[in-house]
């Protein structure tokens, strides 16, 4: 077999095949690039269209480590899918996206409303979602959004031959109107549905702008000088700074005097808005002027552009969601914690909010105000919903050195003892336990890995592993943002930790000392200590709880719990010593000062137990919990061990 799998493994000479045209639309995209290609490109209205394909967590991949569109068909299964589908229906349909502030209204090709739950039932065993948000440029001037969506997605079904189960919401809220369509992931047969990449990348863009073209008439000269004047003043990468870049030599500019075959009126304001743009750089320290129109970009000025535009893009959003009248972080102090230097300690504070990092993927972001006052925005990663603490929570954010996932360090200890090769079948006779979904995922990780140039597959579907293949997963990972921890200090609020009758991190060792200065976190020291001696729990003149007064209160505030959950639902505390077993079902969480607990029950009992994210995932399911010394253990109904809960 290794013998045949480097035979297989030699790299083709020419530029191979790329699949981009494989699944539907792949001949119908390149014929709408060539038909919107009859007229100038400057004349066609233009069309911004996103597009992420969401694909939700198989079990399979979960067990090896690989987050949701690690892979190119990582599947949905059951209730993961439809939640994970639901939120994104819900979060489009948010107040505030409507012209009034109103909440979005779901339609569809027809027009009678939408129901948005029964389309993400219809989902549940759906493998992916399509995303798209699709934005005119001159979205301002469209009489019906509704009924341009509604034809572009006739467009779409013709070119794809087949019907499309879709939603929509228009969102007038930032603006500049756009729309969210939603397509699932199952053609008219219930087949999965493919679709060409060609297509999404370039083919439906194609199509709406021929499109709006047909509807408002091409842009005329006016509308075209104004829509360029318009960049000389934007903080983002520009069609100008296209150009800019394309006539820089080592970063030197010179403007000079239009003359040739290009001289004339046109050229004239090209020259003008070049001009103008570069004197806008210089005030952002992009640009420097060493002459009478001559000009030096500063090194990774580009980059600073894209990075500003995508940071525009987020203080946009903020603004947009937070609804008149209501508290929210002031955004023009937001603060960005990937502009922190690298040396930089972990950033303490309270979660004031959270969101989806855009509006197309799952991938989140917090706002965390310091104790002195500033608000900043961290990338959370893939963080639900569901996982993450409440509001006022305090968060100690890091820098992660960015690792590999637990699937390449199966795939390199297998490469290792196969000579450099990963198969299905090397990884079946490498691990006789291991089940398809979890050798499948494997594979699905090497797919994406294959598709940013670190790995090498041949037809037969053997691949090789070079040597330094965890270095260069790991620089994917940071690639990928996923180089922020976030860790939950207290799920309790600052302000209610003061007087609470428990043990808090107010108490702990991480914020002993902090009683000087006058930010939050030493005003809330401060009157922590006022209220623990006021109440005989800390004589005058110390600072530091004792263990024996920490430990009975933590004991405490957990009877209070049980008992509070016993009033409301009629049953027994079963506390969990050493050596006892518990059965029940995982029904909620609740938050104390000492961590989140998990309440577990059955009909006549329940037991509290340390919370775990992947609790979450069990929720309505049966385990067996079992205390130990050092925590606490839970198994599913199949027998298999999950890990301690400390």
């Amino acid at each position: 077999m290794l013998k045949a799998a480097g035979r297989l493994a030699s790299k083709p000479t020419g530029p191979g095949f790329t699949g981009a045209r494989i699944g539907r639309g792949g001949a119908a995209g390149l014929q709408a690039v060539r038909k919107a290609g009859r007229l100038p490109r400057a004349r066609m209205r233009r069309v911004v269209v996103k597009v992420h394909i969401a694909r939700a967590r198989t079990r399979g991949a979960a067990r090896a480590g690989i987050k949701a569109g690690a892979g190119a068909g990582a599947g949905a299964r059951g209730g993961a899918g439809v939640r994970a589908f639901s939120r994104h229906l819900a979060y489009i349909q948010r107040d505030g996206v409507e012209r009034y502030g109103t909440g979005g209204e779901l339609y569809g090709r027809d027009g009678e409303t939408i129901d948005g739950r029964a389309f993400a039932e219809r989902s549940r065993e759906d493998r992916h979602q399509f995303r798209i948000i699709v934005s005119p440029e001159d979205a301002q001037e469209i009489a019906d959004l509704k009924a341009t969506t509604r034809s572009l997605m006739m467009d779409m079904e013709r070119d794809l031959g087949t019907r499309l189960d879709w939603v929509a919401v228009d969102h007038h809220n930032t603006g500049h109107p756009h729309t969210h369509i939603v397509i699932r992931g199952k053609d008219a047969l219930g087949q999965d549905l493919v679709i060409a990449r060609d297509y999404l990348m370039k083919g439906l863009r194609a199509r709406a702008e021929e499109g709006l073209t047909q509807e408002l008439g091409p842009r005329r000269d006016i509308e075209i000088a104004r829509a360029r004047y318009r960049e000389v003043s934007l903080d983002r990468f520009t069609g100008i700074d296209h150009a800019l870049e394309r006539r820089a030599v080592e970063g030197r500019i010179e403007l000079g005097a239009v003359s040739g075959p290009v001289s004339g009126a046109v050229a004239r304001f090209e020259r003008s808005l070049q001009r103008q743009r570069l004197a806008h750089l210089k005030g952002l320290h992009l640009a420097e002027q060493q002459g009478p129109d001559v000009w030096r970009l500063k090194p990774g000025w580009d980059r600073a552009l894209k990075a500003m535009g995508c940071k525009g893009d987020i203080i946009r959003m903020l603004a947009a969601g937070i609804t008149p009248g209501k508290d929210g972080p002031d955004v023009s102090r937001l603060r960005f914690f990937d502009e922190r230097p690298d040396d930089a300690g972990p950033l303490t504070g309270t979660l004031i909010g959270h969101g989806p990092e855009d509006e197309l993927t799952d991938r989140r972001f917090v706002l965390v105000e310091d104790f002195d006052g500033m608000p900043w925005h961290v990338p959370a990663g893939d963080e639900r919903d569901a996982g993450m603490p409440p509001r006022g929570a305090v968060l100690e954010i890091a820098r992660r050195r960015a690792a590999p996932m637990r699937a390449d360090h199966v795939i390199a200890d297998i490469a290792e003892r196969s000579g450099g090769y990963y198969s299905d079948a090397l990884h079946a006779a490498a691990d006789p336990s291991a089940s398809s979904a979890y050798r499948l995922a494997h594979k699905r990780r090497l797919e994406a890995l294959r598709r940013a140039g670190i790995v090498e597959r041949d037809s037969s579907g053997v691949w090789r592993v070079g040597d330094d293949y965890l270095d260069r997963a790991a620089g994917f990972e940071a690639g990928r943002g996923t180089s922020v921890a976030l860790r939950v200090r207290s799920w309790m609020a600052l302000e209610a930790q003061i007087e609470a009758r428990a043990d808090t991190w107010l108490d702990g060792d991480a914020v002993q000392g902090a009683g000087g200065g006058d930010n939050r976190l030493a005003q809330a020291r401060a009157m922590r200590l006022a209220f623990l001696r006021r109440v005989g729990l800390l004589p005058e003149g110390e600072e530091v709880l004792s263990d024996v007064v920490r430990q009975r209160l933590r004991g405490e505030e957990l009877r209070r719990a049980a008992q509070a959950e016993s009033g409301r639902s009629g049953r027994a505390f079963q506390a969990m010593a050493a050596g006892d077993r518990f059965e029940g079902k995982v029904e909620r969480w609740i938050d104390l000062a000492r961590g989140r607990m998990a309440v577990i029950g059955n009909a006549k009992a329940f037991a509290l137990i340390p919370w775990r994210a992947d609790l979450e995932r069990q929720r309505g399911r049966s385990l067996v919990v079992e205390a130990h010394k050092r925590g606490v253990s839970w198994t599913l109904d199949g027998g298999r061990g999950r890990g301690i809960s400390r």
